[in-house]
């Protein structure tokens, strides 16, 4: 009877030499393996966490105070750290609303977007005047998330509502709710 041989794959059978049949002298045995402490990995500066948070997205001041407070060492480290990277252009406002709304705009009405900028610490000015840019397309975006979504005008009263709440939950207005599972077409596109 035929047996597969225990070669690894690649030919030629390894050859243990001798360097690798001895332990290494000043490795500790494999019993002590599991009491040996894990290497910690180095403690970061306050600007090196910034610097991570921003090197994910983009965040506001008041977003990287409120996640670095509890890494501050002495008073006003914090401040001193989020001047300077404000100083160099890592932490721009308007990047976060820009970031903001190129992300979730598609899916997400204006209250949800104005929503999501409080959250975030935006200046409420800066941020209606963002959502004010982007209004006109609202009953655009509506439409194309209900068509993702359902696709077909609502058969009763039932599908009707949850169609609706839908669009609610995403912070589009009852109004152009409405308007899109009535299938009035936009005020823009009528000539």
């Amino acid at each position: 009877m035929w047996r597969a041989s225990r070669r690894p794959p690649g030919g030629e059978a390894r050859r243990r030499s001798d360097e690798d049949a001895a332990p290494d002298e000043g490795a500790a045995p494999a019993a002590d393996d599991a009491a040996a402490p894990r290497r910690q990995r180095p403690t970061l500066s306050l600007k090196g966490r910034a610097l991570q948070l921003l090197s994910r997205r983009e965040h506001s001041r008041p977003e990287l105070e409120r996640k670095l407070a509890a890494h501050e060492t002495e008073p006003g480290e914090l401040a001193r750290v989020l001047d300077e990277l404000q100083a160099r252009g890592f932490i721009d406002e308007q990047r976060v609303i820009d970031s903001l709304l190129h992300q979730r705009a598609a899916s997400l009405g204006a209250s949800r977007l104005r929503q999501e900028l409080d959250a975030r610490g935006v200046d409420p000015a800066a941020a209606a005047d963002a959502l004010a840019q982007i209004r006109d397309s609202e009953p655009e975006r509506a439409r194309a998330l209900w068509q993702k979504r359902f696709g077909q005008p609502p058969a009763d009263a039932r599908e009707r509502g949850r169609q609706m709440r839908f669009l609610l939950s995403r912070g589009f207005s009852a109004e152009i709710a409405a308007r899109v599972l009535r299938g009035v077409p936009d005020e823009s596109t009528d000539e």
